[in-house]
């Protein structure tokens, strides 16, 4: 096909902070995970779909199959909320206590409610 690039799963941003390898990554609309560690003002390729093993504050209840969404703030997921960027669904249960939950992300373009 004359006007493919990529497939899109995988795309290279610019950050704004430093970051670390499997840290979550937002920049504009796009949210992955990060492949690599990178420094503030460098490019780092991030994956946009896929099953994350994700941060989330250990007293949030998620269970599975509910929307998530990622708070740029506290750099962790979170049940959707005004000011969170809608960014996938659990694949598994996290319940109070456990300080990551398991996402498949959308690979959709967001936006903050």
């Amino acid at each position: 096909m004359k006007t493919f690039i990529q497939k899109g799963n995988i795309v290279t941003v610019t950050t704004a902070a430093n970051i670390a390898s499997g840290d979550g990554v937002l920049v504009g609309s796009i949210f992955g995970v990060a492949a690599a560690d990178a420094a503030a003002g460098d490019e780092v390729e991030i994956t946009t779909t896929g099953v994350f093993d994700l941060p989330k504050d250990a007293a949030t209840v998620i269970d599975i199959g509910n929307r998530v969404a990622w708070d740029d703030t506290a750099k962790e997921i979170a049940l959707p909320g005004v000011g969170l960027y809608p960014v996938g669904v659990a694949t598994e249960a996290a319940g109070n206590g456990v300080a990551t939950v398991k996402v498949r992300l959308d690979g959709i373009s967001t936006v903050g409610v």
